[in-house]
């Protein structure tokens, strides 16, 4: 389970005060970011995962540094 960054700070990121979006929303994201990052090590040929933090925890770092954001069609 992750506990830090707290899921309400990762929807406040994504969202705006008057269109928050969903937790499904945001799980959506995490995961796609972290098939992002998982597809980015493979091709760099990293394969050394010790004293890494696991792929969806860097998402979820990613989403509340700021750094992803979301695309609405």
């Amino acid at each position: 389970m992750i506990n830090e960054p707290s899921v309400d700070v990762m929807i406040r990121k994504l969202g705006t005060e008057e269109e928050p979006i969903s937790r499904y929303a945001l799980c959506t994201v995490a995961a796609k970011r972290a098939r992002q990052i998982i597809e980015t090590e493979k091709n760099a040929g990293i394969t050394d995962s010790m004293g890494k933090d696991k792929e969806l925890l860097s998402a979820c770092k990613d989403i509340a540094d700021g750094k992803v954001v979301i695309a609405k069609d």
